[in-house]
């Protein structure tokens, strides 16, 4: 894998959009970046004393420059606008940049774009055309609108938190910020369609999301079973994966690492194996025996190597993988190949490197070399472009 990466060539499929980015954190910046990464031209419209406040929310206290390594990963090919959109010439300046925009999206708190006079209603009265997004934590009406919109508490709040760790452990956060980034995903779904509805008919959208919806989405497979029961999926007790799937799926201990065995019926799974304690088990009792029969398996795998059980399996065309941390993973062939990371170059020389837009558009990765933007650093030059 070549490490030093550049700019994708070909022509991108939202080039010529003009995204207003009104949005700070996580979920709007990420929906923001993979739009960049597609083509469009994403202006960022940041307060001009601290910008978006990811600037300042560091991960593991590493920090490029004067901004957040977290706030480059994000906002990378982008540009920076400052403006007070308290002050009544620059909102005039924002409102003819919005005359001018194919999208604005923004995750404030419900209301707030309202109070600034930059409401849906009074923006399409500018751009009839406009796709307009917003993402709130909640929903823009409700006894919970005004609630913080954090992934944390957000995952708390959606029942997502029972669905990883076994059935007595404590409720289980997701180690990533995987409600913001599944909202920003969903936006982006949606300012695409709304982008293609605008082609076939000239008008504008109004999209709204909210990190509540976008989990309770991700957990349709166990919704739909607790719509059918009444009751909420269990966890296993011993190595749990997923609380809808029987015996033997889990992560095991081995005698040098883990194993992960997916979905394989009770009977081969013995054979590849050779565990002869699971002769007292048969394909009807992966549910109703599920805990017995994986503790038969975690007792039994710890006895020889990861390698040792993923031969046996392997041979007999069985669904299991060795557990590979980061390192691991980057030290494979297939990882090399993907060629999976970019280097970032950045103004004073340094460069970061970080991973790429996962969609290939013909065959081809989409690359970037622009680094995330300074505060307003692109304010003068978009002022007299577009004034």
């Amino acid at each position: 894998m070549n490490p030093e990466s550049k700019s994708t060539t070909k022509s991108l499929p939202l080039e010529g959009v003009i995204v207003l980015e009104f949005c700070q954190y996580l979920s709007g910046p990420s929906a923001g970046l993979r739009l960049a990464d597609l083509g469009a031209r994403v202006i960022k419209i940041e307060n001009p004393g601290k910008g978006d406040l990811c600037r300042i929310l560091p991960i593991k206290n590493r920090w490029v420059e004067n901004d957040s390594l977290l706030f480059h990963t994000i906002n990378r090919n982008k540009e920076s606008y400052t403006a007070n959109l308290k002050s009544e010439h620059e909102l005039a300046e924002i409102k003819r940049l919005i005359g001018k925009a194919d999208v604005l999206m923004h995750n404030f708190r419900p209301g707030v774009m309202e109070k600034l006079g930059l409401g849906y209603e009074a923006v399409k009265a500018l751009n009839a055309g406009l796709v307009y997004a917003e993402i709130s934590g909640y929903g823009a009406e409700g006894p919970w609108a005004r609630k913080p919109g954090q992934d944390l508490l957000l995952q708390a709040m959606s029942g997502l938190m029972f669905a990883s760790g076994n059935q007595k452990d404590g409720p289980m956060p997701f180690g990533l910020a995987i409600g913001d980034m599944l909202c920003g995903a969903q936006a982006v779904q949606g300012i695409l369609a709304a982008l293609v509805h605008r082609k076939r008919t000239g008008k504008g959208s109004r999209i709204s999301l909210s990190l509540l919806e976008s989990l309770l989405d991700m957990q349709f497979e166990v919704l739909t079973t607790y719509f059918a029961s009444g009751k909420r999926p269990l966890r296993s007790a011993v190595n749990s994966a997923h609380p809808l799937l029987g015996a033997p799926y889990g992560i095991y201990a081995t005698k040098d690492s883990h194993l992960a065995i997916a979905m394989i019926p009770i009977a081969p799974l013995r054979e590849a194996l050779g565990c002869g304690e699971l002769e007292r088990f048969d394909q009807s009792m992966v549910f109703t025996h599920r805990d017995a029969i994986k503790q038969v398996l975690a007792d039994f795998l710890k006895s020889a190597t990861t390698d040792h059980w993923l031969a046996k399996l392997r041979e007999k065309g069985l669904w299991a993988m060795d557990v590979k941390d980061w390192k691991q993973l980057k030290a494979t062939q297939g990882y090399r190949q993907s060629n999976l990371e970019q280097i970032i170059k950045l103004t004073n020389g340094q460069s970061i490197k970080t991973n790429r837009c996962p969609i290939r558009i013909d065959g081809e990765v989409l690359l970037s070399d622009r680094p995330a933007p300074t505060l307003g650093e692109h304010t003068a030059s978009i002022k007299q472009e577009f004034n």
